[in-house]
């Protein structure tokens, strides 16, 4: 006797509910469709090109636009200006974040309610009220220079917006006073389901506040820095609008903030007209971005 190889029909009800539902994921699957999925094969399509937007030609040139990137010292320095800004920012927003989550999340702590809402305040103003804001306090008349002339540090003013030595580092401490307190709120709401029997035990133990912290609250909320260190890459390596704004948009002085995502901004929309190497240029800086973020996930689990 032969089996039934019939396969079960779908019910009326079943094909109901499908379509259903895909009419409500139409609108979401269509705006993924054209600006992600359509958008980054484009851009790879442009990026072995050589475009002219004024013009509206495309010519193939074959991987040229990416052997360009070898040979162009503003893209090199590009690179090592957002390599440095990413190696200093993302541990010491992750580490000061976390920090301050830790001492916030103590019950011993008064007023914290009024201690989270001042450090969650920068997180609400704007990057680029936030930029003007650490252009006058960095000025050469600033309160910085001013504090450090009065207590004798200085002999004279240091020009921090336009000295290449400073420039970069002004808007790293900007971007780490920035985006501390994003993190320090990601890490108190994991700190809430921290079992306290744990920190109890080892109370009882005689731990002192520093051993609590780094052999329960840092494995506990290992999953949690792997996310925040994550986001810091992902964000330090597309920083744009903190350069453009404290550069006017011309990565200065000498180059000191340019960076990759602020040069792909030069080639595709400024006077250099040239939107297939600044595919290339984006292409490669997300590739940059998916490695070293592996790498940094592989790190931090291999550690735990």
């Amino acid at each position: 006797m032969k089996a039934n190889s019939k396969k079960p029909r779908v019910s009326k009800s079943r094909l109901v509910e499908w379509f259903q539902a895909y009419t409500f994921l139409a609108p979401a699957l269509l705006v993924a469709l054209v600006f992600f999925v359509f958008s980054i094969v484009f851009s790879i399509y442009l990026s072995f090109n050589n475009v002219n937007l004024f013009a509206n030609t495309y010519s193939f040139i074959g991987i040229e636009n990416y052997a360009r990137m070898f040979s162009d010292g503003r893209a090199v320095i590009a690179l090592r200006n957002t390599a440095t800004f990413a190696a200093v920012v993302v541990p010491a927003q992750t580490i000061a974040a976390l920090l301050v989550a830790y001492v916030l999340a103590s019950d011993k702590l008064k007023g914290k309610k009024m201690f989270r809402l001042i450090y969650f305040l920068p997180t609400l103003t704007s990057s680029s009220a936030l930029t003007l804001i650490f252009m006058f306090i960095f000025n050469v008349y600033g309160p910085v220079n001013e504090l450090l002339l009065n207590v004798g540090l200085l002999s004279e003013p240091i020009n921090f917006l336009q000295n290449p030595e400073y420039s970069l580092k002004v808007i790293m401490v900007m971007n780490v006073w920035s985006t501390v307190p994003m993190f320090m709120t990601i890490y108190l709401a994991s700190l809430v389901d921290l079992p306290k029997s744990l920190y109890e035990a080892a109370d009882i133990d005689g731990a002192s506040s520093w051993n609590k912290l780094i052999y329960i609250t840092v494995p506990y909320l290992r999953p949690i820095t792997t996310y925040v260190v994550l986001m810091g890459i992902i964000g330090t390596f597309q920083l744009f609008d903190q350069a453009y704004i404290f550069s006017n948009g011309s990565g200065g002085p000498a180059n000191s903030t340019l960076t990759v995502a602020l040069m792909i901004y030069q080639y595709a929309f400024g006077q250099m007209n040239s939107m297939g190497y600044a595919s290339a240029l984006a292409i490669t800086l997300a590739a940059i971005i998916f490695v070293v973020s592996m790498i940094a996930e592989k790190v931090n689990n291999r550690m735990g």
